[in-house]
């Protein structure tokens, strides 16, 4: 099964972008009249067929679409970027075909990096999602500070964790997420948040948590953090 992106999907045909006609006739070997599916990001499944099909112009009909069911549950990683803009990309990439409806880079006292390319991470993203066959686009924010983060209203009904090198802290993420809620999990820099942002984090109610007795690379945790929260809703 081939899952093609387009966004969005508003009438009975539209034209296919470039990128995405060479796919269909050098790799697929596709021509008109064969049908395909399509995903607006926004939860549906569209059935197409293509009309016509030409380097230069796709035209695609869709003949039926359905909404999807979502996941009883939301995961929110909220990460510090990486100095290597490479292995955040590659971090995004893995993060959406394991499941993750948003990432937000978090701009932190330890930061390496304040910016990476939001263009390259959508497409990183919208490549994982055709991948795993999601038809759900995550969301992804451009950094956002760390303490306006932790300490927003709108993020109460939440199950809130920070994870952060501590041998003592006692319980894994998995042991304590709860199934089928909404998860917030702050992953910080190479170098760790500091003192002050983890005092300021337990006092706006998150819980601190590990990730395990290795200690992990920046990306290598938000891997581990999404496929936890995501194993216990299994």
């Amino acid at each position: 099964m081939h899952l093609f992106y387009h966004s969005p999907i508003l009438d009975k045909s539209f034209l296919l972008e470039k990128e995405e006609n060479h796919h269909l006739i050098k790799v697929l070997r596709k021509s008109a009249g064969d049908e395909i599916l399509f995903t607006d990001g926004e939860g549906y499944l569209y059935e197409c067929r293509i009309e016509e099909l030409t380097m230069k112009k796709t035209i695609i009909s869709v003949l039926d679409k359905k909404l999807q069911i979502k996941n009883p549950f939301h995961i929110h990683l909220a990460i510090a970027p990486t100095k290597n803009a490479d292995r955040m990309e590659w971090m995004v990439e893995k993060a959406v075909e394991i499941g993750v409806d948003r990432i937000t880079l978090i701009k932190t006292a330890h930061s390496e990096r304040n910016y990476l390319k939001s263009e390259r991470l959508e497409k990183k993203a919208i490549s994982a999602l055709k991948q795993s066959l999601k038809y759900y686009k995550t969301i992804i924010d451009q950094e956002n500070n760390f303490e306006s983060l932790v300490s927003a209203p709108n993020i109460a009904n939440t199950e809130k964790f920070i994870a952060y090198v501590d041998e003592n802290l006692p319980h894994h993420l998995i042991e304590m997420a709860n199934k089928k809620s909404n998860y917030l999990i702050l992953i910080g820099p190479e170098g760790d948040f500091s003192a002050e942002e983890i005092t300021l984090a337990l006092s706006n109610g998150f819980k601190p948590c590990s990730l395990g007795p290795s200690r992990l690379r920046t990306e290598t945790a938000g891997i581990v953090a999404v496929h936890s929260l995501n194993l216990i809703n299994i």
